[in-house]
């Protein structure tokens, strides 16, 4: 199934794809399901009723509405948790590069820029342990918003990733087990303010005001069950940009898998329903590493397969400073 969020007039329903182009309203149909928290919190009962009740009432035009033209929130607009990974070596690598290049560039210094090349390697923690940092989980933003960028940033940036939500709770999770606790997936569009992040880079605790703004972390279109994707780390991904692709990349290459993110995540500490799991940045797919970032107006596609496309339009403000 694709659950997604919708909105019906001020209310927010739960709703299924039908057909690709129909959405099912789940909501509707059962009041228990009054978001997608309490579908999820339902576990497999809830899922197989949900199920029951498409088979059943999937005909209904009281029930059913056309996809265009319905307004889609993000499937999970508050998650219980937000976590995000560094999976992928090649963007660990890349971004590297990009962060200095980019600082040079800043700086005023392009020679400098042009001569900043990749290390040859990461560093071996990335390769030691799942490395993973907390994000702001009230900013979620939704499909097709617009995303009003930070006045304290000029450069703008998005970051194509897979990610997971939690569909029951577990500690000290095996990761052999680490499959049955998953609810389903979507895609995460984990947007970047770049500047002000390398500045808060050297402080040496993680990401603050460069990943925490209202509706920087964009979550949708909607949430895929397990069932649909058999494999997540065989999908194609694709950038666009203005129509343009800038990138095309798979998710083969995660050096921890979401079982073994999951298992590492749970130990001591139990991981809840609701929660939500980045994958990392697929490589090549963000700005930073391409050395190209995004303007005002733009709007940028993530594409995976079995999934769909998140699709944002950016904002700049006038007159941003660093």
């Amino acid at each position: 199934m694709k659950l997604a969020t919708f909105r019906a007039g001020a209310a927010r329903r739960v709703g299924a794809l039908l057909d690709g182009d129909r959405l099912f309203d789940l909501s509707g149909a059962d009041p228990a399901f009054s978001d997608m928290l309490a579908l999820i919190d339902g576990g497999p009962a809830a899922l197989e009723r949900a199920a029951t009740l498409i088979q059943q009432q999937g005909g209904e035009a009281a029930l059913t509405r056309p996809l265009a033209g319905t307004e889609l929130c993000a499937p999970l607009p508050l998650p219980r948790q937000m976590r995000d990974a560094m999976s992928y070596a090649t963007h660990i690598r890349q971004s590297s590069a990009g962060s200095r290049r980019l600082a040079a560039l800043l700086g005023g210094d392009p020679e400098a820029a042009a001569k900043v090349a990749p290390p040859a390697d990461i560093d071996p923690i990335y390769r030691e342990r799942p490395i993973y940092y907390l994000t702001n989980r009230f900013m979620v933003g939704a499909p097709d918003s617009t995303v009003q960028w930070p006045r304290y940033s000029r450069v703008a940036d998005f970051e194509l990733e897979l990610a997971v939500v939690i569909g029951r709770n577990g500690r000290d999770i095996p990761e052999a087990e680490a499959p049955s606790h998953i609810f389903g997936y979507t895609i995460f569009n984990d947007f970047s303010a770049r500047d002000a992040q390398l500045k808060e880079m050297g402080g040496r605790l993680g990401p603050a005001k460069g990943k925490s703004f209202d509706g920087s972390n964009v979550l949708g279109p909607w949430i895929v069950t397990p069932d649909e994707i058999p494999d997540p780390q065989a999908l194609a991904v694709e950038v666009r940009v203005n129509g343009e692709t800038w990138a095309r990349n798979t998710t083969s290459d995660m050096l921890f898998g979401f079982p073994a993110l999951i298992a590492y995540m749970s130990r001591d500490e139990t991981l809840h329903a609701g929660e939500v799991i980045g994958s990392g940045t697929v490589g090549n797919c963000t700005g930073l590493e391409l050395g190209r970032f995004l303007h005002d107006g733009d709007t940028v596609e993530l594409r995976i397969d079995r999934i769909g496309v998140l699709r944002n339009r950016i904002a700049m403000p006038q007159g941003s400073a660093v």
